[in-house]
């Protein structure tokens, strides 16, 4: 209870932290594309330091989450993050939640309620054993060179989907990272941990994972960008649960609803995003609760 807890934490955070990411980014010059200036037009953005105030707070909870829970059963939670943080922008911008908002939240719930019944995640180990990470690091960067090639040959959503994509694969590298590096801390202690590689590691796949979702957020729509982002770092986290930790999953018959879980989650994922509460904005003065 206490992963599943600090995951849902998570999920509030880094939510709310991609809408106020998103809205720095759309005053970001196309020209600093793919280039470290993004950065630095980005930490002149109160909104954007927000963001990254929320993502600090969601990596401790994460850390937590992690250390306490499979990684199969932690990073699929964070798929509730995009209608969490909606339904709570509606509530603080005292504007009425629209019709089809609720409808996506439902089908995510919905879809992530029957994906972990259907796969039943659990078992495995806390660490990573032998030289299992040398080729999961091959094959991850292989993967991540290929989208950021693809993303350099695109523009505007295509471009944004393929880095979504890349940044939600760097951020499933960055948990399974953390999770490792954690266990350390458990079995020996704060040395174990800062003599730990995973743990050095974990901050270099988190702040290119970081990196990579500002360019994704600036090159096209979050309706482009969060269902990749979310489906992405939930499915290769279990990838990387299953292959690297020996966590267990359902297969057989029980594909089918896992199946239909990921349909439903997709498809809530692309109406929240449409949402003009995604992008950070309030909806039509019409739909505007009256204050008394």
């Amino acid at each position: 209870m206490i992963s599943v807890l600090f995951a849902v934490l998570t999920a509030l955070s880094n939510g709310s932290a991609s809408v106020l990411q998103r809205r720095a980014a759309l005053n970001v010059p196309d020209r600093d594309a793919m280039r470290v200036s993004l950065i630095g037009h980005l930490l002149r953005q109160k909104v954007w330091l927000a963001g990254i105030a929320l993502v600090i707070v969601a990596a401790v909870c994460q850390a937590v989450a992690l250390a306490t829970g499979p990684i199969a059963v932690v990073q699929p939670i964070f798929v509730i993050e995009l209608p969490a943080t909606l339904l709570l922008a509606g509530f603080v911008m005292r504007v009425r939640v629209p019709r089809p908002v609720w409808f996506g939240a439902a089908a995510v719930t919905a879809g992530l309620a029957l994906g972990m019944a259907s796969a039943a995640p659990g078992g495995g180990s806390a660490t990573v054993r032998g030289a299992a990470w040398v080729p999961a690091l091959i094959l991850t960067g292989l993967f991540e060179a290929t989208l950021i090639a693809g993303a350099r040959a695109t523009r505007g959503n295509a471009r944004a989907a393929l880095l979504g994509t890349a940044a939600a694969c760097g951020y499933a590298l960055t948990a399974a990272l953390m999770k490792d590096a954690m266990a350390r801390l458990s079995d020996g202690g704060g040395v174990a941990l800062l003599e730990s590689w995973q743990l050095y590691a974990t901050a270099v796949a988190g702040v290119g994972a970081l990196f990579l979702l500002q360019n994704a957020l600036q090159a096209g729509s979050l309706v482009a960008v969060q269902p990749c982002l979310t489906l992405g770092d939930a499915l290769i986290s279990v990838l990387y649960g299953v292959t690297l930790f020996g966590e267990e999953l359902r297969t057989g018959w029980w594909l089918l609803p896992e199946l239909l879980a990921l349909g439903l989650i997709t498809a809530g994922c692309v109406e929240l995003a449409r949402s003009p509460l995604a992008a950070g904005k309030a909806a039509s003065p019409s739909r505007t609760r009256r204050v008394k």
